[in-house]
């Protein structure tokens, strides 16, 4: 008898062979991997001299202070070359490559790179390590500031790295990200793959996924500017001999007369978020406070779905008394504007530069003091560009931008103010003219050919207030406490509410409300 038919076994079959060579083609990969990566093959033969250097810290519960000195990351300058010193940031990259690791550690808009490498101090262990913390973490590391002989375009610091020591995770991101932070730093009309397609993070990506892409340098600047300009706001009206106040926000009636309103709940009846201070601030001027200012959310139930709309927003809202004119507040409220573009030029260079990296635009101009132009002198511009507009007619978006693309070209200025509206496109609390029936007293301020704030003189005398209100329908009882503060006399006054998101959009030419609102609220968005 055969030997294979006494044996069935001792022939294989082609299945078995075909295994068997698979298994030892995956164990030469295996093999060869290992060979390439010196630091994964001898880190587990050799003794470990980083032991105690390196791992992940157990959960921070205050169990007991630490006196260890940390350094901003914007600090690691030449000036402290040769300083071992720690920092906590996130790792932004990491690529291993031999017996050593290169990383950008990212601290808000701060980035440095550090380099881990074997050597008598670090083991490969360390190193290995080091190569497999997931991006996004964040981490505390020692190293010794070295100068670097050639810059290092890729990161803020460029004429430093950071050469590693110590290596701790803090609190570990998970592995797959929603987006990539590279990804959603990338500056606008430039950055391409290699098939030649424009790498982009849409907004509802960012926004749904918010807390990632508020990490990005830009994101990290407009938020800080945005800071900036309601500080400089507090700062300049203060100075001025204004009284910062907190107005309702829940409110009996609608602030300026419409149906663009939240209705809520309130015990056994209903109320309506605030759609702006207005009421309260004039209340507070007949109360004799003369100048007084708010800072606070404003809530709009417009089913705007624009790029400049949001349904709750940052209102910085001002009332002044004046004596003669409500041009002694229409100045005012200029140069105000005025003294914070110059201040923002001056304190926020860096963050405006970080900002133009991704998102590039030409610098802001203004002009000083602003340019004032008549409602009427701004419609001969348009119409004189082939707009067809009457001269009771409000201006439309297009229109706004069209004529902020007029002035800039004849006055070279990116800010101006329109004075004298038609009365008929303004609220019921405006003042007339007291020369031509169809004007009134109020004014818009633009930014980029885009309204940023409105205006005017309000109606201080109580009867003519009641007159107002009806022709325009308003309820007189749902009003009857703002109507009564004027009776017992009241100071003739003016102010304007100016929009903190729309400001910072345009300063910076943006294209997007939503990139300047931390977390934005408009019809078809209330999370995160």
């Amino acid at each position: 008898m055969p030997e294979a038919e006494q044996n069935p076994g001792a022939e294989k079959s082609k299945k078995q062979l075909k295994k068997e060579a698979k298994e030892a083609e995956k164990a030469q990969k295996k093999a060869e991997r290992k060979a390439a990566n010196p630091v994964n093959n001898e880190a587990t033969t050799e003794e470990d001299v980083s032991v105690g250097k390196y791992g992940n810290l157990p959960m921070i519960q205050s169990e007991k202070p630490v006196e260890r000195k940390f350094i901003d990351i914007s600090a690691l300058t030449p000036e402290v070359a040769n300083q071992k010193v720690w920092i906590r940031g996130r790792l932004h990259t990491s690529r291993a490559k031999g017996k050593q690791c290169f990383m950008v550690i990212r601290q808000q808009h701060a980035t440095v790179q550090c380099l881990a490498a074997v050597n008598e101090n670090n083991s490969r262990q360390l190193i290995k390590f080091t190569s497999g913390v997931n991006k996004e973490s964040i981490v505390d590391i020692e190293g010794l500031v070295q100068k670097v002989n050639q810059p290092i375009e890729s990161c803020s610091q460029k004429l430093v790295e950071l050469h590693v020591s110590q290596f701790w995770v803090i609190s570990s991101a998970k592995s797959q990200l929603p987006l990539l932070i590279e990804d959603a730093a990338r500056p606008e009309k430039k950055d391409e793959d290699a098939e030649g397609l424009s790498i982009r993070v849409n907004q509802d990506t960012r926004l749904d996924n918010r807390i990632l892409d508020l990490r990005t340098p830009a994101n990290q600047a407009i938020f800080r500017i945005e800071a900036e300009v309601s500080r400089l706001f507090r700062d300049i009206l203060s100075e001025k001999g204004f009284v910062e106040i907190h107005t309702p926000k829940i409110i009996s009636a609608a602030s300026e007369g419409g149906a663009n309103v939240f209705t809520v709940s309130y015990f056994k009846g209903s109320a309506y978020l605030a759609q702006s201070p207005q009421l309260y601030k004039q209340m507070a001027i007949a109360a004799d406070f003369d100048r007084v200012f708010t800072v606070g959310a404003v809530f709009r139930a417009e089913d705007s779905n624009t790029h400049r709309h949001l349904t709750e927003f940052v209102g910085l809202d001002l009332e002044m008394a004046f004596k003669y004119h409500y041009h002694e507040v229409l100045n005012l409220i200029g140069s105000s504007f005025t003294e914070m573009f110059r201040q923002l030029q001056k304190k926020c260079a860096v963050q405006i530069a970080a900002v133009a990296e991704q998102y590039p635009v030409e610098p802001f101009q203004f002009l000083d003091p602003p340019l004032i132009l008549d409602f009427k002198t701004g419609v001969e511009m348009l119409r004189e560009a082939g707009v067809t507009m009457g001269d009771e007619d409000d201006l439309s978006t297009p229109d706004e931008k069209l004529l902020g693309r007029l002035v800039k070209a004849k006055y070279s200025t990116d800010f101006y103010i329109l004075d004298k509206f038609p009365l008929a496109v303004r609220p019921f609390y405006t003042m007339p003219d007291p020369h031509d029936p169809k004007l009134s007293n109020s004014y818009d301020f633009f930014m980029r050919g885009e309204e940023i704030m409105s205006g005017a003189q309000r109606i201080h005398d109580p009867e003519f207030l009641t007159e107002r209100a009806k022709h325009h329908g308003v309820d007189i009882e749902k009003i009857k406490a703002y109507i009564e503060a004027f009776k017992y006399g009241c100071p003739p006054h003016a102010g304007g509410g100016i929009g903190l998101e729309r400001v910072v959009m345009l300063y910076l030419g943006l294209d997007n409300i939503r990139k300047t609102s931390m977390f934005p609220r408009d019809p078809k968005r209330i999370t995160p």
